[in-house]
């Protein structure tokens, strides 16, 4: 089987594509969803997040929101809103966001790949989230949240999906953050069959962003299979960009309090580990191991002093360096995911937001951390490793709505 294939996608038709295109499923909660979502009825939010359309009070995993979703996909379907190709395609996506430009691939990838780790993860997934995507896909019988992959460096798959975008694009839509989204389509069978011939040659892919929705396509793959149906089940929707055009933001942490320690203790503690320079204003860490931190209104820059960094790819990570000497010993903090005095602030709300979260006596202290690179992400997953919670955050996100994949 190969890593990845074509497929008939299902689209916007042609001039919906603004109408249709949403912000992925799982960075809005349903209230905002429902605001986006005002006065838009063919937005795809009414079919990603559904129990927009029902009363307030329902629980989100409730059955009536997977079959309202179905209804919602059927009204698509019936009004023409949503077309399907009528034979396999790729498609290329554009994502542009300001001076950034990453252009990759929509194909089917692999679940026999994914279960055998040739298409790589880094993170743990949580079962409640998983069930809610199997559910959801079970519900509309089509994948339809996107998982964002990478491929290594390769210089004639870069070319090949360049050539895509030759001509004018199917879909071309600027969303309200300012992101641009194109899609082109190609059917010829045998570009085709170069692109799926290169990227077979490829070692690996690796998973950027959608664990819980490529872990879910996989539980209903092997459902499918113990029912004796076998179909497309078999691959999941993904669009693979080029390791060198993935833009990481740094994830950034927010602590409660300083764990009964009064803050000349805390930067007394620090020197053990770090080098302590106050700054005249906002530290952006510019490297590796250097990070700003917040505290009663000052910026200082920590430098991790360097034979404290280990040579292993998930302890030499800063998201683990901040873990290890200052958010465990110093803080308290044993377990990101369950310890209500830490927040986590993707890099996309800037320092500012590190500063109004600190200055309005919510948070004590805020650390920005240098954003973790792809070729880091990479040595974690080859070393079938996990990154620690929240090491992560990529832009420009992906639509919901632009391509999805039917399991027939």
């Amino acid at each position: 089987m190969s890593l990845i294939r074509p497929f008939r996608g299902l689209r916007p038709a042609p001039g919906r594509a603004g109408d249709v295109a949403a912000p992925p499923y799982d960075v809005l909660s349903s209230d905002e969803a429902r605001v986006r979502a005002a006065g838009k009825p063919w937005s795809f939010l009414h079919i990603s997040k559904p129990e927009i359309d029902l009363e307030r009070e329902i629980d989100i995993y409730s059955p009536a929101v997977y079959a309202k979703a179905a209804e919602n996909l059927q009204k698509m379907l019936a009004a023409g809103v949503l077309v399907r190709d009528g034979k396999p395609c790729y498609y290329a996506y554009r994502l542009t966001m300001g001076e950034h430009v990453q252009t990759g691939l929509v194909a089917a990838a692999s679940v026999a790949d994914y279960d055998s780790n040739r298409i790589r993860k880094h993170e743990f997934t949580r079962p409640d989230k998983e069930d809610d995507r199997v559910r959801q896909i079970e519900a509309l019988n089509a994948q339809t949240g996107p998982v964002l992959l990478a491929y290594p460096s390769s210089a004639e798959a870069d070319r090949l999906i360049a050539a895509m975008t030759a001509g004018e694009p199917a879909a071309d839509v600027t969303a309200d953050d300012g992101i641009r989204h194109q899609i082109w389509v190609l059917d010829d069978a045998a570009r085709l069959d170069a692109i799926t011939r290169t990227f077979d040659a490829m070692p690996a892919l690796y998973i950027a962003d959608g664990h819980h929705r490529s872990a879910a396509a996989s539980r209903v793959a092997a459902a499918r299979h113990r029912q004796g149906e076998l179909q497309s089940a078999d691959h999941f929707l993904a669009v693979i960009y080029p390791q060198q055009q993935m833009k990481i933001l740094d994830y950034n942490r927010v602590v409660k309090d300083l764990h009964g320690l009064d803050e000349a203790q805390l930067l007394a503690r620090l020197a053990s580990d770090f080098g302590v320079e106050d700054s005249p204003g906002r530290v952006h860490p510019s490297r590796p191991g250097e990070f700003g931190m917040y505290l009663a209104g000052r910026w200082r820059k920590l430098t991790i002093k360097p034979e404290r960094i280990p040579g292993d790819p998930v302890d030499s990570l800063d998201v683990s360096l901040l873990s290890e000497y200052v958010l465990g010993p110093l803080l308290g903090i044993a377990d990101l995911r369950r310890d209500k005095r830490i927040d986590f602030v993707g890099g996309i709300r800037g320092l500012a937001e590190l500063e109004k979260r600190v200055d309005s006596g919510e948070m004590a202290v805020a650390f920005a951390l240098h954003p973790t690179r792809m070729d880091q992400l990479m040595a974690v997953a080859d070393s079938n490793q996990v990154m620690p919670p929240k090491s992560t955050w990529f832009e420009p996100k992906l639509a919901d709505g632009l391509v999805s994949h039917v399991l027939d």
